[in-house]
């Protein structure tokens, strides 16, 4: 039988709470958050032209990335009084610093996809032998 450390303290522990990093992962490594910047990297764009770019996305998902990323302030919503009124999105500077890295991560995605995947399967079937 394994242990782990079960030990419950109410008192803080500076080298986690001091940390923003958990906080900004969960805001832009979310499933459709690093799609969303990385499309508005190209520049600013309206909700049907990201909704085409970001495979898969529902228009909710779409509406909830959007929304958070606005509130953290990481993107901006600006509504054009045309008619009908139209409305575009774009990054703030606070994501500059972080645009190539992200453009990097995502482009690593891509690539390493397939031998992730064959991770993946060889793991599983190796898995109903006994190891």
């Amino acid at each position: 039988m394994s242990q782990r450390n079960t030990q419950v303290t109410n008192q803080p522990t500076p080298a986690t709470d001091d940390c923003p990093l958990p906080e900004v992962l969960a805001l832009i490594g979310g499933k459709w958050s690093a799609q969303v910047l990385v499309e508005l990297g190209e520049g600013p764009r309206r909700f049907t032209q990201l909704e085409r770019a970001i495979t898969g996305i529902s228009r909710r998902m779409l509406t909830v990335s959007l929304r958070d990323l606005e509130r953290n302030g990481l993107v901006t919503r600006t509504v054009y009084p045309d008619s009908p009124p139209r409305v575009e999105y774009a990054t703030t500077s606070l994501i500059e610093d972080i645009r190539e890295p992200l453009e990097a991560l995502t482009n690593w995605a891509r690539l390493a996809a397939p031998a992730i995947t064959a991770a993946r399967r060889a793991y599983d079937s190796s898995a109903d032998s006994p190891r």
